[in-house]
Parts: C-alpha cells; sequence; structure tokens
C-alpha cells in the first residue's frame, strides 16, 4: 500500500528499545514523528540519531513524540546507541523499533512486498528506501512525508519548522508562506472573505492581491 498525506498511519506492535509497543496505544492522542534508517551502524544515520536525540527537547515542547526505526533487531540498536552516544555526545533517547521480518518497512511502503521477509543478509544498499520521515497527527493521519536519499542527511531543524506551520495552521484559518518561520506573518486562506478576515484577525489583514492576504502571526 502507498501511504498518502491524510491516510491513516498503518497499526502495527512491534519492539523497540524500550520495550513491545501496539503503536497506535503509543501514539496516543499527540503529535509523533516516525524516521526510518536502512540499517545500524551507517555513517549517515549515526549523526541522524544523535542529533535528533539532543534537540528532542523542542519536540517535547511542542507535544510531539519521536520514534525511530531500522530493519536490525533491537539488539543491535542498543549496541549502535553506544557508538552513537560516544561520536555525537547523545545516545538516542526515544524508542528504536526493530523490524526483523520487514514488517512495518513494507507496511509503510518503503520497501516492496517482494522484499523478503527477513533483515538478515541485507546491506544498507538493499535497504536505501528505508529512509522515510512520516508526522502523524493527533487524528494519527499522517500530515507530512519526506523521503531522503542515502547520501544526505535530513535536517531536522527544518521539520521543527514544518510541524509549527502544521500546527499553527492545524487551529488557525491561516497558511504560511515559503521559508516561514514562528513570529512570521503568514496568510489568510482564501474561504475567509477579507471583510471577515479584519474582524476575525484583530491584528490587521494587508491585501497584497485579492488572493493573497497577509496578518501577524495569530499565535504569537
Amino acid at each position: 500500500m502507498s501511504i498518502r498525506l491524510g491516510d491513516t498511519a498503518p497499526d502495527f506492535e512491534a519492539d523497540t528499545t524500550e520495550g513491545r509497543i501496539h503503536f497506535h496505544e503509543w501514539l496516543g492522542d499527540g503529535w509523533a514523528v516516525l524516521f526510518s534508517h536502512p540499517k545500524d551502524f551507517t555513517p549517515v544515520c549515526t549523526t541522524e540519531l544523535g542529533y535528533m536525540a539532543k534537540i528532542k527537547p523542542e519536540f517535547d515542547r511542542r507535544g510531539v513524540k519521536i520514534i525511530g526505526i531500522s530493519v536490525d533487531p533491537v539488539d543491535d540498536h542498543h549496541r549502535w546507541s553506544k557508538d552513537i552516544a560516544e561520536t555525537q555526545g547523545t545516545a538516542p533517547n526515544y524508542p528504536m523499533i526493530g523490524d526483523t521480518e520487514l514488517k512495518v518497512a513494507k507496511l509503510y511502503d518503503m520497501l516492496p512486498a517482494g522484499a523478503g521477509d527477513s533483515s538478515a543478509g541485507r546491506t544498507p544498499a538493499d535497504n536505501a528506501t528505508v529512509r522515510n520521515v512520516f508526522v502523524i497527527g493527533p487524528d494519527k493521519k499522517v500530515k507530512l512525508v519526506l523521503v531522503y536519499p542515502m547520501s544526505t542527511g535530513r535536517n531536522f531543524d527544518e521539520l521543527l519548522r514544518v510541524i509549527d506551520s502544521m500546527q499553527l495552521t492545524a487551529t488557525h484559518s491561516v497558511a504560511t508562506p515559503a521559508n516561514w518561520n514562528r513570529g512570521d506573518d503568514v496568510i489568510v486562506v482564501n474561504t475567509i472573505p477579507t471583510e471577515e478576515a479584519r474582524k476575525r484577525f484583530t491584528k490587521g489583514v494587508t491585501e497584497v492581491k485579492p488572493y493573497l492576504r497577509t496578518t501577524p502571526d495569530p499565535s504569537a
């Protein structure tokens, strides 16, 4: 199955570095990030897991849970964690799913159905497509999907920026322009007439074009 924006995030049970989880129960009623890795003890992923651990307080502040996944066993994750702590200064402080039967990777359309049913003997290149980031909302719907090549480390600061936008636009009738950051002006959605917008957004509305109206960040 393919995963599209607005789809319900597929549910599953799996072993993790913090015990067995039922994914939807683990999600609860908040936001979450699921990010995947093709194999343990790979260089780019080592830097990503360490950086994610360093900035986890920023995700906590936004009410966003973090969970990682690699197709290797949980025992390997624990051993890899020591290397991550040594080289990056911070060990993963969030659960890591062990997907040794490739079930979650297939469920989330990161590997084809014919990929087999075991991670044993597979190289990072065999799992090169297991490089996705999924942001899941409180309604358990997929809000964002990012796919990176193995050679390019992911930008988790950008992920925080996008989450800020999605959380803002989920509660206010606005959209965010290119390169928006928290506190910048936002765009009034086109379903709201200008006169109504001026009443709703008391900080003011600027009409650049009839279809392009801006207002100060209503959450600031």
